[in-house]
């Protein structure tokens, strides 16, 4: 769940970026009377994410402006349809306007593509999750913006689930013990709460992955011959992830070798933000009393 106080941190980081000093234009341009409203329009068609996040970009910009959303994140859009609406003093509107812009848009974009591959696997009893490959300081946002297209989330953090990767496990047994043997000692570390992953590349590691009791076990970057036969192999004794070279070609015949979940870090490293256009119309008569 997206909080409060995630949005504020984030969107007030951005606006001090934007306008450490005041916006230097508007108050030099811009009437201190004159008010605006303004209509956020789809350029193109998909699904929208970040309402709270625009909307917050206005208010703590200038408490006096007004903001309304008229769709929820994860309602479809056409091009042309209007998202939300904005309206209060011009200076205000115009000084927030990008930071506003860009956080739907990049949002937006994330929830689009994400929604591309849930349904490209749709028909598959696979679902569809991201990773840490988010941008810094924007993972809440990111992470939110999937769910809004219909993904899940993977682990938020280092802190709150065990992934040990290709690089653990050569550390693990530098010393000459078993895969198995050192996974058990770590998971006898660890809390009983505690969920544990382990990443493999290949077929013949998944028997002393398995034996130690892990909870997951990513196949990363196998064939579809090599998924379909780790998913054998585990038959339901631990959650099997795929990931590594998933795309929108590639997604569904992957989901379809009956693995759980298909994480890809395409859903936040490289989805495009979607064409949003905030469309302005300035009174510059002061407001009758």
């Amino acid at each position: 769940m997206l909080t409060r106080t995630e949005i504020d941190r984030v969107v007030a980081a951005a606006l001090a970026e934007d306008a450490p000093w005041g916006d230097v234009t508007a108050e030099a341009f811009v009437p201190a009377s004159a008010r605006a409203q303004a209509d956020l329009v789809a350029r193109e068609p998909g699904v929208f994410s970040g309402g709270d996040v625009f909307a917050t970009a206005f208010w703590l910009t200038d408490p006096a402006i007004a903001v309304t959303v008229h769709l929820a994140d994860g309602d479809t859009f056409a091009a042309g349809d209007v998202i939300a609406s904005v309206d209060g003093p011009a200076r205000g509107v115009l000084t927030a306007e990008r930071v506003g812009l860009n956080f739907a848009q990049r949002m937006s974009g994330i929830a689009t593509l994400t929604s591309r591959y849930v349904a490209a696997v749709a028909d598959t009893g696979a679902r569809i999750a991201d990773t840490r490959k988010t941008t810094p300081g924007l993972r809440a946002l990111e992470r939110h913006a999937v769910r809004s297209g219909g993904g899940h989330n993977h682990r938020h953090s280092l802190s709150d689930a065990v992934m040990v990767k290709d690089n653990h496990l050569a550390v693990l047994t530098a010393s000459g013990a078993s895969i198995t043997d050192a996974l058990r000692t770590g998971v006898a570390s660890l809390p009983h709460t505690m969920r544990v992953e382990v990443e493999v590349d290949r077929v013949d590691q998944i028997p002393a992955v398995l034996a130690a009791g892990v909870d997951i076990i990513m196949l990363d970057n196998f064939s579809l011959d090599e998924l379909r036969a780790g998913v054998d192999l585990i038959a339901g004794k631990a959650v099997v992830e795929a990931s590594g070279g998933v795309s929108l070609e590639t997604v569904g015949a992957i989901a379809a070798t009956g693995v759980d979940v298909v994480s890809v870090g395409a859903l936040t490293h490289s989805a495009r933000a979607i064409d949003l256009g905030l469309d302005i119309r300035i009174d510059l008569e002061a407001p009758r009393t």
